[in-house]
């Protein structure tokens, strides 16, 4: 008889956005005049830069022609974007990135989610409180994570880093020592960042201690502020530390196209063993790649006229986001984010928790939004929002908020 894996069934419910989902699909039936504005999910909602389109189109076109169609990827990713993400992301802002450590690949969330397995099971996990699920609930599919108390909503093999309104939501080096750590800088769920004097501490914290931090930076293209780090490898010894995850979602509204791309540095070694090549192993086991047409709309976002429109696009993005924490200011909630990232947090109102605010918000005005313990018991008495809207339903939230 065959067997399953068990870590499975150890997951509590289902996806916090697959939950979201179906919450809202049953009000949706039950009340099929109410007009609902969805801030909760992070998906953009603007068109394709014209460059991306563009580029999009010429790419269709040699796939029609012998001479210029193109089948499977190489491994890493066609070498005109790799040299585009380590000119422009990585080596204007002084990093030392090359090409041959990048690998592109259909997106962040699935990297995020599959880096892990080539590290041992018995390794122990750090992440911030409250978090992006896809980090734990991913090694918990591995087996790294004990078991689960549903109590506190934590577990037992999770080294838990409170981000709290008391630390400014950024997370304090742990007491317990880790061996892999999940850091999200612009945070993702509560906008937070950190200096880069910050973040150097983590990465010799990491490198004294021989721990990895795998870095997400899929928000960095929100940063308004100076020294705030766009890359992990702005920092001194992040080579020897770091791991980062790159989307292409955020920045250039690819959430529908699927891009992002991982960079393992070539002196990341445990031991005598490359995580590079161990990464290069996996990656060419188990994936093909980005398509073509895919790829070229990526380089397009390099271009001179990519950069300037989605310059624009990611302004439009952050004026919600401002629209959104000016205007709940104003209505009496107290509020973070919104100034490097595209997301608010919001202390929930007369001591609602999440979910209950969740529905009150679903069934009094309509407006859709994430419940911060979603993300982790830290999230408790909190909410997202998303600057995702176009600006239209961003004020028509807003305006519904406010007559509660």
């Amino acid at each position: 008889m065959y067997k399953i894996n068990d870590n499975y069934l150890k997951l509590p419910g289902s996806y916090l956005f697959s939950t979201i989902g179906k919450k809202v699909a049953a009000y949706s039936a039950e009340h099929p005049e109410k007009q609902i504005i969805r801030l909760g999910i992070g998906d953009v909602t603007q068109p394709l830069a014209p460059a991306i389109i563009e580029a999009l189109h010429k790419a269709v076109d040699e796939m029609a022609h012998a001479e210029t169609f193109h089948g499977y990827a190489p491994d890493l990713g066609y070498e005109f974007l790799r040299n585009a993400i380590a000119k422009h992301d990585f080596q204007s802002r002084g990093a030392d990135i090359s090409a041959d450590e990048i690998f592109v690949s259909d997106g962040a969330k699935c990297d995020s989610g599959n880096i892990q397995e080539i590290f041992s099971t018995d390794n122990k996990i750090a992440v911030c409180d409250p978090v992006y699920p896809v980090y734990v609930d991913s090694n918990v599919m591995a087996g790294r994570t004990g078991s689960y108390d549903p109590k506190t909503e934590t577990w037992s093999d999770v080294i838990y880093m409170p981000c709290t309104a008391e630390n400014g939501f950024a997370p304090e080096l742990p007491k317990e020592t880790p061996d892999l750590i999940y850091l999200c800088f612009p945070n993702n769920p509560t906008g937070s960042t950190i200096t880069k004097a910050q973040l150097q501490e983590w990465v010799d914290y990491a490198n004294k201690v021989g721990a990895v931090i795998i870095y997400d930076a899929a928000y960095e293209a929100y940063i308004s502020e100076e020294g705030v780090p766009h890359t992990i490898y702005e920092c001194e010894g992040a080579r020897t530390c770091a791991i980062e995850l790159r989307s292409f979602s955020k920045n250039a509204g690819f959430t529908g196209v699927r891009l992002g791309c991982t960079v393992v540095p070539r002196d990341l070694k445990c031991k005598e063993v490359s995580l590079h090549a161990l990464w290069a192993r996996r990656h060419g086991t188990k994936y093909n790649g980005a398509p073509y047409i895919v790829q070229k709309a990526g380089e397009a976002v390099y271009s001179p006229a990519g950069r300037a429109q989605l310059k624009e696009q990611v302004a439009y993005y952050m004026n919600n986001a401002k629209t959104i924490l000016n205007g709940l200011k104003d209505a009496g909630y107290t509020v973070s984010g919104g100034v490097n990232a595209p997301y608010i947090w919001l202390k929930t109102p007369e001591n609602m928790n999440s979910w209950e605010f969740f529905d009150y918000l679903l069934e009094h005005a309509g407006v859709v939004g994430t419940p911060g313990s979603g993300f982790g018991p830290s999230g408790e008495g909190y909410f997202r929002l998303t600057a995702f809207g176009s600006y239209e339903n961003t004020v028509a939230a807003l305006d519904r908020i406010r007559q509660l």
